[in-house]
């Protein structure tokens, strides 16, 4: 099964969300129309998925590594800039 047309704009967002004015999570409730907490766990479950690393498979490939980065600094107790956790 294919991505959705809101999975591929998901993903199309997380690539050049960079490059708009403004906070984040602004643009996610402006160009997408979702709340930022709901986008999140959108695209938590798109990277998971086979179709979008087919689709997008730069933008997949390092949300995966930040991912792991911030799993890993949590097990460790530290944040994931490399701070200790309080």
């Amino acid at each position: 099964m294919g991505l959705t047309e809101r999975e591929k704009a998901i993903l199309d967002f997380e690539q050049r969300w960079r490059t708009l004015p403004g906070p984040k999570e602004r643009a996610i409730r402006s160009q997408l129309a979702l709340s930022p907490a709901h986008y999140y766990s959108l695209l938590g479950r798109l990277v998971d998925s086979p179709e979008a690393l087919r689709y997008d498979p730069l933008v997949v490939r390092r949300l995966r590594r930040l991912r792991h980065h911030r799993r890993r600094a949590r097990f460790e107790g530290r944040s994931a800039e490399g701070r200790p956790s309080r």
